[in-house]
């Protein structure tokens, strides 16, 4: 449980979310990546990321990996770990959204109430993509040995063998990582955004 201190005020700034999304010529939002280890959250991610470089927008990705090298390197696998692991970065984002990037997470997340208050946090900027993929293709990917190291039973806790993932009940966004060509995958979630009048058509060549 996070106690906040009673002697800090939130400090409104001149410089708003809207002036910000002024001057970048495009909204903010969250678009949130969850999915088994190997699903290719981080793939899809930064493929996406990429894309929109291209197009002039302002965007970062924050990874599982990297955000356990500093933000929370101080946290383990235990499932108490995990949740503290995702409150973090659900605070992290909501910063981006305010700074006008469009922020793209990849994370297992494992639980539907972190999740769950990831959504709440942020509100309607969170997009959650379910990057769908079969555990036998996801360990056929696992170049780490990951999975066979827990089936073994020497990493434990580990999720999807050991560990329960717990599959979005109405995500915004379901991705066939598992079966789907990476570009189509990109092109999918771009289609997807414009639909929800995030970006305009003529954006993407």
């Amino acid at each position: 449980m996070t106690i906040k201190s009673s002697n800090t005020v939130w400090h409104h700034a001149t410089v708003t979310r809207q002036r910000r999304a002024d001057l970048n010529n495009h909204k903010s939002t969250l678009l949130w990546f969850t999915g088994l280890s190997g699903a290719g959250k981080s793939t899809l991610a930064h493929a996406l990321e990429e894309s929109l470089y291209q197009m002039g927008y302002h965007t970062f990705v924050l990874d599982g990996d990297n955000v356990r090298h500093g933000l929370c390197g101080d946290l383990g696998f235990s499932n108490s770990d995990r949740v503290e692991n995702i409150r973090r970065v659900s605070e992290t984002t909501k910063l981006f959204i305010e700074a006008g990037v469009i922020v793209l997470t990849a994370f297992i997340s494992p639980f539907r109430a972190d999740r769950d208050k990831a959504r709440k946090l942020v509100g309607d900027d969170f997009i959650e993509i379910y990057c769908d993929c079969p555990l036998s293709v996801c360990e056929e990917r696992d170049v780490k040995g990951l999975y066979d190291r827990a089936r073994k039973g020497e990493i434990k806790e580990f999720t999807g063998i050991s560990s329960p993932y717990e599959e979005p009940n109405n995500p915004e966004l379901v991705v066939d990582t598992g079966g789907t060509d990476l570009d189509q995958c990109v092109t999918q979630i771009l289609e997807f955004l414009i639909q929800r009048g995030i970006y305009e058509r003529q954006l993407i060549s």
